[in-house]
């Protein structure tokens, strides 16, 4: 899942922003070893966190449908996760540097979720959206200036983009199969050796058709029980 955000990511910054120059684009950590290693014009977008976003977890099971719309199982709902980017720009000139973040800042402005064209695999297949967020004030337990300082670099401009992605944990409960036969129930009698199969009498030997009048009434309170006697209405006051 990780990669595939990777990619739509990777994708909106070159249509929306690059637009077709050859400024590379890379998902390292900028420490300073690696930036001294840097000799083009870069876009990095560095994943430092990754965090469960709970306002949007649900409780219990979800139904799963076939295409005919019946149900075929439950399993437990999609869990979302915001993964965050530090996104830099590495030129030989600071304004080289502001052009590129402007770029990028005004292309992610323009979606409120990933573009359909920058998803691929599991995300396409899904029929969520996914938000996409950039530019806005990190969580206050998290400081991009302490991000740099484990990084070993230099506090440098840059722009905090968060992508908050489903994650199906494929929990899926089989249920029993869709009842294809109509109800069918069986009454036994001991004492005279009448009963009642599908809702019809079965006399025994000698005895008039449909049974007596006791098995009739036997059977009759059968049916009410079982709902297959309709109540009767109510009289209007």
């Amino acid at each position: 899942m990780i990669q595939e955000v990777d990619q739509a990511i990777e994708a909106v910054i070159r249509q929306e922003a690059l637009q077709g120059t050859s400024v590379e684009v890379a998902f390292e950590a900028p420490t300073k070893d690696w930036a001294a290693r840097r000799n083009a014009p870069t876009l990095d977008a560095y994943l430092y966190d990754i965090r469960e976003d709970q306002t949007r977890r649900s409780v219990g099971f979800t139904e799963i449908r076939d295409d005919e719309g019946k149900l075929i199982g439950r399993g437990q709902p999609v869990r979302h996760y915001k993964l965050s980017y530090l996104v830099t720009a590495w030129t030989q000139r600071p304004e080289d540097e502001h052009r590129l973040l402007s770029a990028i800042l005004s292309g992610f402005l323009r979606w409120n979720s990933l573009p359909p064209y920058s998803l691929s695999g599991s995300l396409a297949d899904q029929p969520l959206q996914i938000p996409v967020t950039i530019g806005l004030p990190p969580p206050h337990d998290r400081a991009i200036s302490d991000i740099w300082s484990a990084l070993g670099g230099e506090l440098k401009p840059s722009l905090d983009l968060v992508v908050t992605a489903p994650i199906d944990t494929r929990q899926v409960e089989d249920t029993a199969a869709p009842v294809q036969e109509p109800l069918r129930f069986t009454v036994h009698r001991t004492t005279d050796g009448a009963f009642e199969e599908a809702g019809g009498l079965r006399p025994r030997p000698g005895e008039p058709a449909g049974g007596t009048e006791k098995q009739k009434a036997t059977a009759m309170a059968v049916k009410a029980a079982s709902g297959r006697v309709a109540a009767r209405p109510r009289r209007r006051s």
